[in-house]
């Protein structure tokens, strides 16, 4: 009986979490600021206290979720009305490197030391700190530059070609399945992809690994392989 308990004590915080989740946006997860990422271990420790303690119901669980989910939603709220609160709640970014010197008081005011930014700059592709002209660490600590122009991957604009239009491509089969919603999209049918596979000798999806069709370029795939 405990064990039933526990299981659905976690099912309720999860379902509860993935609603607040979902209510709160996307940018919970992709921009997540310093405050965000204390919400994210609050709510983790509440489920977490409720689903081990005896003492606590569902009830207090999406009590408590629902509570600390209103009090994050008014945060959000407040810093999209009053611009002004943005700097003191969200944080601002900050440049740390400024016209090709390292700004050496904002990495200290950030907590950021010299190895740290050689990473994060690596990461964003410069591999020497020569490169960069500007440099600025966001509030949810990555790191945006702008490198100087001798540095600078050229363009299509550089070279004088003509510039064409940016298509994505549409994913028709993943790991044997076929994917109709993409196909339909795309304009086809499943009898085109049928065809397709066909021509290519292809009896069935799950022969597919994976497959993708994109304008100008046609169907792409790689089939399963063989193991021995």
């Amino acid at each position: 009986m405990e064990f039933v308990h526990t299981g659905m004590d976690l099912i309720i915080g999860f379902i509860g979490l993935f609603f607040l989740t979902r209510m709160l946006g996307k940018t919970q997860i992709t921009q997540i600021t310093t405050f965000d990422f204390i919400s994210a271990l609050v709510l983790g420790e509440l489920v977490g206290n409720a689903v081990f303690d005896d003492d606590t119901g569902i009830l207090k669980i999406l009590f408590a979720i629902a509570v600390w989910g209103v009090l994050i939603y008014l945060l959000e709220i407040i810093t999209q009305k009053w611009k002004k609160t943005r700097a003191f709640l969200e944080g601002r970014p900050t440049i740390v490197i400024h016209r090709g010197e390292i700004n050496r008081e904002a990495l200290k005011k950030s907590k950021l030391d010299i190895n740290q930014l050689q990473h994060l700059l690596r990461a964003k592709g410069a591999f020497s700190i020569r490169e960069v002209a500007y440099a600025v660490l966001e509030t949810d600590g990555t790191i945006n530059l702008l490198k100087k122009q001798q540095f600078e991957s050229p363009t299509k604009s550089d070279f004088n070609l003509p510039i064409e239009r940016a298509v994505l491509p549409f994913t028709m089969i993943i790991d044997g399945e076929v994917l109709l919603d993409n196909v339909h999209e795309a304009g086809f049918s499943e009898e085109w992809l049928k065809n397709e596979l066909a021509s290519r000798s292809i009896t069935g999806y799950r022969e597919v690994l994976y497959a993708e069709w994109l304008e100008g370029d046609g169907l792409f795939l790689q089939k399963f392989k063989p193991t021995f």
